[in-house]
């Protein structure tokens, strides 16, 4: 607690316009402007695969790449953050992410697609996605402003989701899916100069470090490993990637399939991301006075019961915005809980990192729910079998969160030489 006030401080003084309110408004625009592109990817499957004769497993494939290399890419640009600082790694990664977008706009081929939507965009997200701005509201804001926060960075990405969704489907409508993507790879360069807000000192220039705080990665990570509730918040966050990259990549495609309009699929993603928006703030709010576990566990189940009351019934328009609507309000919400306990457990020293291993889970589970839903449907002509895993994740994760223990833990006291 005192970490994150003694790291607040010298920004204040070297830097007067760096007020809590500043950093949160530019945190979360950066979290907006991140999320909301490659939530309408989606969007581009129908319109990519049938200019170049591809198979949804094509495009499928590439995206996966993107969620599995962003997973992979988000611990180390966590470590070098808290070693170096934020800046740098948020430049790197906008300027990754828009040129991802850019080459996208220009590929022919699926190793062009895959380069540009997949490695680079991947490695581009995890240098500039809301993850690090949440790491950035820990470290930078006073307790009593971190939780809110949190919430609201989270919704922040939501509100990204809710607003490029019904633009990107605008913008192929009328100008073609190649414009779109040139647009928003130029938007993503807004992120440079928003990333100053969020400056973070190195470590070595890190004030009132305490022994805690002077601990080694490797051993952080081997504390992290070692510990029972964080590798099972790592398991369950598996389920949260799978099921919301299946949904974003999937979900488009699905409902034309169903006789529904590309237009409706694009507001009930929009419905996804302005419902969360409610729901992380929610989260954000309530985590302050309920067990982390009981929310992530709820959510879980939630999720699973409206997946379930979805294919069950015939789908209609009504159908599709309901169901956008309830996983909204689930979507992202997973996120400020299960960074508040890598907090609470270990402290926020190695924040950034140890959270960017759980993310590794979370995009493991996104590689696999892109990639299989591509190839089951090219295989069985039907999402069928992917939504029923889903099912299955949401149910095994609910249960598997609630063991998890809510304290700090427990380190040796340095002792002086």
């Amino acid at each position: 607690m005192s970490t994150s006030v003694g790291e607040l401080a010298p920004a204040s003084r070297s830097s007067s316009w760096r007020t809590p309110a500043v950093i949160i408004l530019c945190g979360c625009a950066i979290g907006m402007l991140g999320f909301g592109p490659r939530s309408a990817l989606g969007f581009f499957v129908q319109p990519m695969s049938h200019e170049f004769s591809w198979g949804r497993d094509v495009f499928g494939l590439a995206i996966a790449f993107q969620n599995l290399l962003w997973g992979l890419g988000q611990p180390i640009a966590g470590a070098v953050a808290d070693r170096f600082g934020l800046f740098r790694v948020m430049c790197v990664g906008a300027l990754l992410y828009a040129g991802g977008l850019l080459l996208m706009r220009y590929s022919s081929t699926p190793l062009s697609l895959n380069i540009g939507a997949g490695v680079m965009v991947g490695f581009g997200l995890a240098g500039c996605s809301f993850n690090l701005v949440l790491s950035a509201f820990t470290k930078l804001l006073p307790a009593e402003k971190r939780g809110l926060a949190l919430g609201a960075g989270t919704a922040a990405g939501s509100f990204g989701q809710f607003l490029f969704a019904p633009i990107g489907v605008a913008l192929i409508d009328n100008f073609g899916w190649q414009q779109a993507l040139s647009v928003f790879g130029f938007l993503m360069l807004l992120i440079i100069p928003l990333s100053l807000a969020l400056s973070t000192p190195p470590a070595a220039t890190a004030a009132s470090a305490t022994p805690a705080d002077e601990q080694t990665i490797t051993r952080a990570l081997a504390e992290a490993f070692g510990h029972r509730s964080y590798v099972l918040l790592v398991l369950g966050f598996f389920t949260c990637g799978f099921q919301l990259a299946f949904i974003t990549v999937h979900l488009p495609a699905f409902l034309v399939d169903r006789g529904i309009s590309t237009q409706t699929g694009g507001w009930v993603i929009a419905a996804i991301g302005l419902f969360n928006i409610i729901g992380s703030l929610s989260v954000g709010y309530l985590q302050n006075s309920l067990p982390k576990r009981y929310i992530l566990s709820a959510i879980y189940f939630t999720r699973a019961l409206a997946t379930l009351a979805f294919i069950s019934f015939p789908i209609t328009p009504f159908s599709a915005i309901a169901f956008g609507a309830v996983s909204g309000l689930t979507w992202l919400s997973t996120v400020p809980p299960t960074s508040a306990l890598v907090a609470l457990m270990f402290g926020t020293r190695w924040l950034a990192t140890l959270y960017g291993f759980a993310f590794v889970s979370h995009q493991v589970g996104g590689f696999l729910g892109v990639w299989l839903g591509g190839i089951v449907f090219e295989r069985f002509g039907s999402y069928t079998p992917i939504w029923w895993l889903s099912i299955l994740f949401g149910v095994l994760s609910a249960l598997i969160n609630l063991p998890i223990v809510e304290k700090p833990v427990v380190r040796a006291v340095a002792q002086p030489v």
